[in-house]
């Protein structure tokens, strides 16, 4: 139902439906979740054991013949104890574990005249694969943790200067479009070049995703190591190099 609601939807409405979907279902999010739910019931389970346990005295020392009114308020205080000591220990165990990575900035892409559009496009789909492939292999322990840190950073990296290099084509884009038409032509082989060098750098990026796929589905632990290390190695050379090329 909310998906054909969401469907429905266009525009700036549906896109904030959509953020509030994603950011409900995001682990991280969830994570937190769980611990401000875990503190609450710790504090209702502490508060109702402490009320019970007073009105147990306070009837006590009222009342000359409490009855079954005294036992059934330290019954329940003892049950509040034993569930606020639980929800307690369970509120610390959410808090010692490691909250999950929040998820990514949401992605601008250039125009739909842009030659950097679809690279950019494709850029954003290879992050989220590779962000799930490396999330899985640190869980199933295929790899080595410090290879698939190194893969991460290195992809983040790769990213960034890829952007860089899309940031680069439109800024000429849009010099072009005010140049006289002398200098037009010299501005687009300036914007294929740049395409060429962005082009080059979503290869590698793939290359990469491809190695962590591979060593995903691989049964053994070597080989998968050496592919991912190669193109962690290769990716981290061209993002190198692409940077100097925007620094340049």
């Amino acid at each position: 139902m909310g998906g054909e609601l969401v469907g429905q939807l266009r525009g700036p409405a549906a896109q904030q439906v959509r953020e509030a979907i994603a950011g409900w279902r995001d682990p991280r999010a969830k994570a937190l979740r769980q611990r401000r739910r875990a503190v609450r019931r710790a504090r209702l389970w502490t508060a109702t054991g402490l009320t019970t346990g007073t009105g147990a005295v306070v009837v006590e020392t009222a009342s000359a013949a409490p009855g079954i009114a005294v036992p059934a308020l330290i019954g329940a205080a003892v049950v509040s104890g034993v569930a606020a000591v639980s929800t307690g220990v369970r509120a610390w165990r959410l808090h010692k574990q490691p909250l999950p990575e929040g998820p990514p900035p949401p992605i601008v892409l250039p125009g739909r005249g842009s030659q950097a559009r679809e690279p950019m496009s494709r850029l954003a789909e290879a992050e989220d694969t590779l962000r799930e492939l490396l999330t899985q292999l640190s869980a199933a322990a295929l790899v080595p943790p410090d290879a698939v840190t190194e893969a991460r950073s290195t992809g983040a990296e790769a990213a960034s200067a890829l952007r860089a290099v899309a940031a680069r084509i439109q800024v000429v884009e849009r010099a072009r479009e005010h140049a006289p038409p002398v200098d037009r032509g010299h501005l687009t082989e300036s914007i294929r070049a740049l395409r060429g060098q962005l082009d080059q750098g979503m290869d590698g990026y793939g290359a990469l995703v491809a190695a962590s796929a591979r060593a995903l589905a691989a049964s053994s632990v070597a080989t998968p190591r050496h592919d991912l290390t190669d193109a962690t190695d290769r990716l981290a050379a061209l993002a190198s190099a692409l940077r100097e090329l925007s620094l340049g």
